[in-house]
């Protein structure tokens, strides 16, 4: 894949993941906010009347125009880093049509990247948390993250390793489930966090969390149907339709 093509598909990553920033934006607005604003609520009202702090940023600012910022950021920046990636797996993972292989690597990089480590450490909103271990809560996800993406490319390097001798359905499942049991003892070993207030409202934290996977589910489906499109038009485009030539007109008519 020649340098132009990689700097074509960099701008579509980019434009592919700011559309599915807007998407989850929105999602974001109106299934996340409500529950962040019921969590500080609950915050609030169990704050002595010394632990209120003066705010920075309005929780005004902070909804519209702080949200949107951040998640439209994100949603460029990892949409350049997804298409990177895209450049590299693609030929690689099979003979996958380059719609194909977008959808593939977008529904692959939710799970090692967002899914797996959600499951171990699901996100919390505002007033769940001791402050004193917010850099070891972080530290634990991120290793998570880690871990599960290179569980899943040594997955998949297993599997095209296995498929000559087992067949790609039978290497796919023994990939699969040599992932899956590795991941499986990470949770295992790795220290669990559990800091939800006992008085905390179980429905405002169920309903956070659905959200925050909400958004990442339309976050990674939206960039993958988005720059799949995009991409199959650069990489694959139709041949353009020849219109019928004007019959000639015969000999000696007018």
């Amino acid at each position: 894949m020649n340098s132009a093509t990689v700097r074509n598909l960099l701008v579509r990553g980019m434009l592919a993941g700011l559309g599915a920033g807007v998407l989850a934006l929105v999602v974001a607005y109106l299934l996340g906010e409500p529950n962040v604003d019921k969590a500080i609520g609950f915050e609030e009202s169990h704050a002595s009347a010394h632990d209120h702090e003066v705010e920075l940023v309005s929780r005004s600012l902070q909804s519209p125009a702080g949200l949107a910022t951040g998640v439209l950021i994100y949603g460029v920046a990892f949409g350049g880093i997804a298409a990177l990636a895209y450049c590299f797996a693609l030929g690689r993972i099979g003979r996958f049509t380059p719609r194909a292989t977008a959808l593939l690597l977008s529904g692959c990089a939710l799970l090692a990247v967002y899914v797996v480590p959600f499951l171990k450490y699901p996100a919390n909103p505002p007033a769940v948390g001791d402050p004193d271990t917010i850099s070891k809560r972080t530290n634990l996800y991120l290793l998570m993250m880690v871990l599960s993406v290179l569980l899943a490319i040594a997955a998949t390097i297993l599997g095209k390793r296995l498929a000559p001798k087992l067949g790609t359905w039978y290497a796919t499942v023994a990939a699969v489930a040599a992932f899956a049991l590795v991941i499986g003892l990470a949770f295992a070993f790795l220290p669990a966090v559990n800091e939800v207030p006992a008085d905390f409202p179980a429905t405002v934290l169920w309903r956070f969390r659905l959200s925050a996977l909400a958004i990442q589910v339309t976050l990674w489906g939206g960039f993958g149907l988005v720059f799949g499109e995009l991409a199959e038009r650069l990489l694959s485009p139709k041949p353009a339709r020849r219109t019928p030539a004007a019959p000639v007109a015969a000999a000696g008519r007018p």
